[in-house]
């Protein structure tokens, strides 16, 4: 079992920053790959950023060249930089034990709560 705690979010204007974390408790051997997902309200959870243990990491076209996803041992960070209002939406911190990762939300074993990022025009 794997807990995992997501904090760093909040408001921000549009072309600002925020850096989200996930802390991972429990049996987090058994971890080989970290994701982001987010869900905007009425529309789909969808994937972000992930990475996997060797440091391969996989991103959204809508994101890539914005975000920055990193892992330290039990702990991943999704940094996010010239953030949009369409950036909007509560994100969710994933851990699953698939050796590549994956941006399908169905790959992911163990889920956070969420933190919510709300970006302003």
């Amino acid at each position: 079992q794997v807990h995992l705690v997501e904090s760093g979010g909040g408001s921000v204007q549009a072309g600002g920053s925020l850096r989200l974390s996930c802390a991972a408790s429990g049996d987090t051997a058994s971890t080989r790959s970290m994701a982001w997902f987010r869900q905007a309200p009425g529309k789909e959870r969808e994937g972000v950023a992930c990475i996997s243990r060797s440091g391969w990491t996989s991103y959204a076209d809508p994101v890539k060249g914005r975000f920055t996803i990193s892992k330290d041992n039990a702990q991943s960070t999704l940094s996010m930089n010239s953030l949009k209002p369409e950036d909007t939406a509560m994100y969710y911190c994933a851990s699953g034990t698939r050796f590549l990762c994956s941006l399908t939300a169905g790959r992911y074993s163990y889920w956070g709560q969420g933190t919510q990022v709300t970006v302003s025009s």
